[in-house]
């Protein structure tokens, strides 16, 4: 297919949680069908496309559909990233860090195409931190991307370790070396646990977004805070959408009883959440399309934290800029939020 690559938009916004799948990744995205859509049969036999979710067409579509809603509603420039779960739905060592090679390798030919409009995070298996590491570096140095995407946890093989640990240091040491950010982004549970112990099976309304997404992730945010990390790495960047997974909202109270003497006495961290989120954290407004939230969101941490995104295809670039046009915040701070502070963030090749 030839795209036009002189195809460039006004300014507009500019959205960085906007999620694709490479035709390769089918059949892994085949097997979470049943937790888009419980009533969908086995992925066993048959056309995989069968059983996914109504997203897959959007997902697989960069330069026709999605170029078009851009183009129609107001959206300059996308990063686009491998939806979730990606390599942290593999138990497999070996197969998350194919799946994150070729993922990587597919979405750089892809941007390739029409690299005024698109640009890419890379997706890392954290399986081992030293290769994840690697790759991290190849995929900024060689595949031109400007950060990395993560899905929360990694699922492991019985007895393995994964991300926990002092293992990942490599990766934050790596990133912030490279000065690119980390987008840290929620997953669905694995199926095999979908029937354990907290009777997840009998609880699948709760699944996704409007619930467990973000209880999920606020913990592993919260314990990279509380942790040392970012002592240790100050100029590491972590991104996270959805207004911040619901932490802006609880951060005094958070504060109040971290700083607590007998929490001072004991934490690893240095700092409290709140100055982890003024210094190290910026959240995007991905699929959360609320301005009071996001007013509130910018009292709390500061306009230069707070990022426009969409969340597509699993929310519609016509409602998210139909939303934003009618945002009611001083001209300065919307231009930020919109495009500037990506823009300096991402170290995006775009004017201000």
């Amino acid at each position: 297919m030839d795209v036009n690559t002189t195809n460039k938009a006004p300014k507009g916004t500019i959205a960085i949680e906007e999620a694709v799948l490479n035709p390769s990744g089918i059949a892994w995205m085949a097997e979470t069908a049943t937790l888009f859509n419980p009533s969908s049969s086995s992925t066993s036999s048959g056309n995989p496309l069968q059983h996914l979710h109504g997203h897959t067409t959007h997902l697989l579509d960069i330069h026709d559909t999605r170029l078009a809603q851009m183009d129609a509603h107001g959206v300059e420039y996308m990063l686009l990233s491998l939806t979730s779960p990606g390599p942290q739905g593999q138990s497999s060592p070996l197969a998350a860090e194919q799946l994150a090679r070729e993922a990587n390798d597919w979405l750089a030919r892809e941007v390739s195409k029409n690299p005024t409009r698109f640009g890419a995070l890379a997706s890392v298996s954290m399986h081992d931190a030293e290769e994840a590491a690697g790759e991290v570096r190849r995929a900024v140095r060689e595949l031109g991307m400007y950060g990395v995407i993560i899905n929360d946890y990694q699922e492991v093989e019985a007895g393995g370790e994964g991300d926990r640990g002092k293992k990942v240091q490599a990766v934050w040491k790596g990133v912030e070396d490279l000065g690119v950010p980390v987008y840290m982004h929620p997953r669905y549970p694995p199926n095999k646990e979908l029937g354990q112990g907290t009777g997840t099976a009998e609880r699948k309304h709760l699944l996704g977004a409007a619930v467990q997404f973000h209880l999920d992730l606020s913990k592993h945010l919260y314990a990279i805070c509380s942790s040392g990390v970012f002592d240790e790495f100050p100029g590491v960047q972590v991104v996270v959408g959805h207004l911040g997974e619901g932490i802006p909202f609880n951060l005094w109270r958070a504060d109040h009883w971290y700083n607590k003497p007998v929490k001072k006495a004991s934490r690893p961290s240095k700092h409290d959440y709140g100055y982890y989120f003024k210094h190290n954290i910026s959240i995007t407004t991905s699929g959360f399309f609320s301005t009071p939230g996001l007013k509130f969101c910018i009292d709390q941490i500061g306009v230069k934290r707070c990022l426009f995104s969409i969340d597509y295809p699993y929310d519609t670039i016509e409602e998210a800029q139909t939303w934003w046009k009618g945002v009611d915040l001083p001209d300065k701070e919307k231009e930020m939020v919109a495009r500037e502070n990506a823009i300096r963030l991402f170290k995006l090749p775009l004017e201000l």
